[in-house]
């Protein structure tokens, strides 16, 4: 089951600074979170994600994993252990759900509460890839494949549909007639037309005079 969290104001810890833990912590940056990657070093990528305030580090070296993370406060809703070290990530993970927190590692699939699929975003959309954790890899390669089948012309009919949407409900108020509406819309050859050639306003006025058009109930 994929689920999409509602994280904002929250705290989540990644213990790992390398390439993995790269991967992790990109899965929750905008989602609103104060975010902490914990490590001895730190790639590139972490760092660049630190220097555009996307996420905070701690330099550090975890020797007791129960004595690290019972000095956290406030304790992490989520807790990721993302280093080379297997011991110590299930030494973290056992710790930090002790504490409270959601934990993963990524050693540990089976003693994870979740899973983190690979990830594909585009603007407000969001594409999950799972593989169950059977191979993150191939989870990798599907979502590069979906990458490219995404097109800016549906990423500007979201746009219009969440505009279109919004219109209708403060003026039609049967659910089934609104669907209806939105899916004349979306079919429709001369706004996809438009949307085609990046010309958000003339779509927005296409549809607009489709909704005029019918009976407000």
């Amino acid at each position: 089951m994929l689920i999409d969290l509602k994280l904002n104001g929250k705290t989540i810890i990644v213990v790992g600074g390398g390439s993995e833990g790269y991967r992790k912590t990109q899965s929750f940056v905008g989602s609103g979170a104060k975010i902490w990657v914990i490590s001895k070093a730190f790639s590139s990528g972490i760092q660049k994600l630190n220097e555009t305030k996307k996420v905070a580090l701690l330099q550090t070296e975890i020797r007791d994993a129960e004595a690290f993370v019972d000095s956290l406060n406030p304790k992490p809703d989520i807790f990721l252990a993302v280093t080379n070290e297997p011991k110590l990530n299930l030494e973290l993970i056992k710790a930090a759900r002790s504490a409270g927190s959601m934990v993963y590692s990524v050693d540990s699939p089976a003693l994870s509460d979740f899973i983190l699929p690979a990830v594909a975003h585009f603007g407000d959309v969001k594409i999950a890839v799972s593989t169950s954790g059977k191979s993150p890899a191939m989870a990798r390669t599907l979502r590069e494949r979906i990458e490219k089948m995404i097109t800016p012309e549906d990423l500007l009919e979201i746009q219009l549909q969440f505009h279109v949407r919004g219109v209708l409900k403060e003026q039609i108020s049967d659910p089934k007639v609104r669907s209806k509406m939105l899916y004349e819309i979306l079919n429709n050859d001369k706004i996809k037309h438009v949307l085609k050639e990046g010309k958000f306003c003339e779509a927005q006025e296409l549809a607009m005079k489709l909704v005029e058009k019918k009976e407000i109930k």
